[in-house]
């Protein structure tokens, strides 16, 4: 079995696409997936807005192309500005702990792009944990009391010494692919790892 860790930001529409396109290339093949934390703009870095150029731009000319071509709906979130994600993150570390990671990662991407929910905000949060199984008041104080900030932390260290610096990128092995492959590269580099 080989390991992928995938790095992602839950704002990042490409890493909602890209699992999409793992989920494709890993059909039928012996792999663990593990998605990683990478915030783009950490708090308290402003966010950025819907409204504004550099988001109508690039979701008009890439992100929906794209999604359209993968056939994955995906709507730019009118959440202004768009939320920091270390609390969805600190979350994600809570969901990992119960076997319940994947399937939160899952619904992250959903709820911000498919519903257009604030995943910044604790109550939103909370709904979409219950959601995957998570016990509601456990998850509550973990994000409120901020349980999981540096385990979250580490994370983000751990991606910072592996030279991420955008998002989605995957390790693959011990190869490191940037960017968002298309579906068949990926799935040649996994069958080329899992040959050795």
């Amino acid at each position: 079995m080989i390991s992928i860790k995938v790095f992602s930001d839950y704002v990042c529409p490409y890493c909602l696409l890209s699992e999409q396109v793992l989920a494709r290339a890993i059909a039928g093949k012996d792999v663990s997936v593990e998605w990683m934390p990478f915030e783009l703009r950490p708090y308290p870095a402003p966010t950025l807005r819907p409204e504004g150029e550099y988001l109508q731009t690039t979701w008009a000319q890439s992100v929906y192309p794209m999604a359209a071509a993968l056939n994955v709906p995906v709507v730019l979130p009118k959440v202004s500005p768009q939320p920091h994600t270390h609390l969805a993150f600190e979350g994600y570390q809570f969901a990992k702990e119960q076997d319940q990671g994947e399937a939160y990662t899952h619904r992250m991407f959903t709820a911000f792009f498919q519903e257009e929910q604030d995943i910044g905000d604790v109550d939103v949060l909370t709904r979409l944990a219950t959601e995957v199984g998570l016990d509601a008041e456990a998850f509550r104080a973990a994000l409120t009391n901020r349980t999981y900030r540096e385990q979250h932390q580490r994370a983000l260290r751990q991606a910072a010494q592996l030279g991420i610096s955008a998002v989605p990128s995957f390790v693959i092995g011990n190869k490191l692919v940037r960017g968002l492959p298309r579906e068949e590269d990926l799935a040649r580099l996994i069958d080329a790892e899992m040959r050795g």
